[in-house]
């Protein structure tokens, strides 16, 4: 069995916050075997750590239970808090699929307590599906162009009018 850690990512509190399942050594599984393994914890997003292959610290990979994504943010802090304690460091890089993301993290007390990354700005194109979006939102239209934010998780935003129509 491959050793992995679970973290509480966004808080000091233990089971709280947004769990997230850390393979911190993962070069030996197959992405098929990562995919199962995400399946398994069932949690929002499993990583795993292989070595580096350009300028990082170290590679990732980042799974859903159903998917592989390119970047994705807790995972992305949560395993650089792993990292800097393993490496005794205060910044990491993660090689994501999205490219190299730097993590700058914060010690209090010598023990991390914060985390700041340099995303990749996420490009946009329109939805194509606005039409039947809004028809399912049960909206007429938007107060901005319905985008589509491919940033690891795809996301779509629609502006509303008001808090009522929410």
């Amino acid at each position: 069995m491959t050793p992995y850690r679970i973290v509480d990512v966004f808080t000091d509190t233990p089971l709280e916050g947004n769990q997230l399942a850390v393979f911190p050594d993962a070069g030996a599984l197959s992405p098929e075997q990562m995919q199962r393994l995400a399946r398994e914890m069932n949690f929002s997003e499993t990583i795993f750590v292989l070595p580096a292959e350009a300028d990082g610290d170290a590679r990732v990979r980042i799974f859903t239970p159903v998917e592989e994504l390119p970047f994705a943010g807790h995972p992305t802090l949560g395993c650089s808090f792993v990292l800097a304690e393993e490496l005794g460091r205060d910044s990491v890089t993660l090689e994501t699929g999205l490219g190299p993301v730097p993590v700058e993290l914060e010690r209090k007390d010598g023990r991390i307590v914060f985390g700041r990354m340099q995303q990749v700005v996420p490009e946009w194109r329109p939805y194509e599906r606005e039409a039947d979006l809004l028809a399912a939102v049960g909206v007429e239209r938007s107060g901005l162009p319905v985008e589509l934010y491919p940033n690891g998780p795809l996301h779509v935003y629609v502006e509303l009018e008001s808090e009522e129509a929410v």
